[in-house]
């Protein structure tokens, strides 16, 4: 049982966690959308926390794929301290990132979510 354990530990510390790593930095997508659809990114909100990008008619917030449920609790929060419409862009960088996008929209359907959605898929 000792040597089970003990091997089983070996195996483990040599299986190094799978990181994520992104084509481009979350923030150069966020500069790039934002700018694109004449909005303003990194803006300062009344608590001093920060919204991703502000329209004139959305609060928005950007996450990877895999992220997609916490965009959710975060859009609604910059809509609650802007007034303006939340917002999500979810950024997929594969195919299979698609799934993410499907979960999203699902719940914010059936549960009625005053949010919008937008995708950049980089594939």
């Amino acid at each position: 049982m000792r040597i089970a354990i003990i091997s089983l530990l070996l195996l483990l510390s040599w299986v190094s966690p799978v990181q994520a790593e992104h084509k481009r930095l979350e923030k150069e997508y966020q500069q790039d959308w934002c700018a694109g659809a004449s909005g303003r990114a990194e803006v300062r909100l009344p608590d001093g926390t920060r919204a991703d990008c502000i329209t004139r008619t959305h609060a928005i917030e950007f996450d990877f794929g895999q992220k997609w449920a916490e965009s959710i609790g975060q859009a609604l929060y910059y809509s609650m301290q802007t007034g303006k419409r939340a917002g999500i862009v979810l950024i997929l960088e594969r195919i299979e990132d698609r799934k993410y996008w499907i979960r999203l929209n699902s719940i914010v359907e059936f549960q009625k979510l005053p949010i919008d959605s937008w995708k950049i898929e980089n594939f």
